[in-house]
């Protein structure tokens, strides 16, 4: 399936609708995400195994640390931005810094949320992390409907991954860090996360089949992990000449040296987990 997620990641055209959207209220969490009436226009099937509809649960089998101890904060500084956002592009050192976590829950906070799903629906956008337009904080956005006004848009502030189900679904991602690249991407089908909604009100929720990947996709952004990191190496090579032409789109705009090359990628097995795990 192609998923653009805001970052990260996707488009219409295929998941290319780069994640994540509102709705007209950020009000505390309503969010059933029973209203994604026309997510599935944006997967087609990686393979014939197809997952089920937009059912808001998780089939609860392993559990992952939720611990916060220690992660820093994030200074006034950190959540500085300027507008228009503009979308950070691979191979930014951006999308690999760490991002800390958010403590204060403000008016520019929501403002920073604002614009975040502004660019996120200029872009054809269905869900966007806080790195993908500069600013290294635990945050992400996401609409899986795409379209201002229809869906649910969400708000994940510090968000955890407290359990995910064994089920693992090949889906073909796009990332708005990548614009016009896709590759399959096995990811489990099922999670369920603990957040900070934007008033820092901590809740739980469970997700799956497309909100379940659109979040874990941006999630990867939060630990600096981008779509490609998870792709098998058979995958990779079909988008490798993608990926070298942004690296030089990046020398040629900074002069500075791309930060990474993926031509000095160590072959590996895709991960298919969490984060950098």
């Amino acid at each position: 399936m192609a998923i653009a997620m805001g970052a990260a990641l996707w488009s219409s055209s295929s998941f290319a609708r780069a994640l994540l959207t509102r709705t007209t209220s950020l009000s505390p969490i309503n969010y059933t995400l029973h209203t994604y009436k026309s997510a599935n226009s944006f997967l087609s099937p990686a393979t014939t195994n197809k997952p089920p509809k937009l059912a808001v649960y998780a089939h609860a089998r392993r559990a992952l640390s939720s611990k916060t101890k220690g992660d820093e904060l994030a200074t006034p500084v950190d959540l500085s931005f300027e507008v228009p956002l503009k979308i950070i592009e691979y191979p930014d050192p951006i999308l690999r810094a760490k991002n800390k976590r958010i403590g204060k829950f403000d008016d520019n906070l929501k403002k920073l949320v604002d614009e975040m799903f502004d660019i996120m629906y200029k872009t054809d956008g269905i869900g966007l992390s806080a790195p993908q337009v500069g600013v290294n904080v635990q945050l992400m956005v996401f609409n899986a409907a795409g379209e201002r006004g229809e869906g649910e848009e969400i708000v994940l502030v510090n968000p955890r991954v407290s359990r995910y189900s064994r089920r693992i679904i090949p889906y073909e991602e796009g990332c708005l860090s990548f614009p016009m690249i896709y590759g399959d991407v096995e990811r489990p089908d099922s999670v369920k996360v603990d957040a900070q909604d934007i008033n820092g009100a901590r809740f739980e929720i469970s997700l799956s089949a497309l909100p379940a990947r659109v979040f874990q996709h941006e999630f990867d952004h939060l630990q600096g992990v981008l779509f490609f990191d998870k792709m098998t190496d058979e995958v990779l090579d079909t988008i490798r000449e993608d990926l070298v032409a942004l690296e030089k789109k990046y020398e040629d705009r900074t002069g500075l040296p791309t930060p990474e090359s993926i031509n000095t990628r160590k072959i590996k097995k895709a991960a298919v987990g969490f984060g950098k795990s």
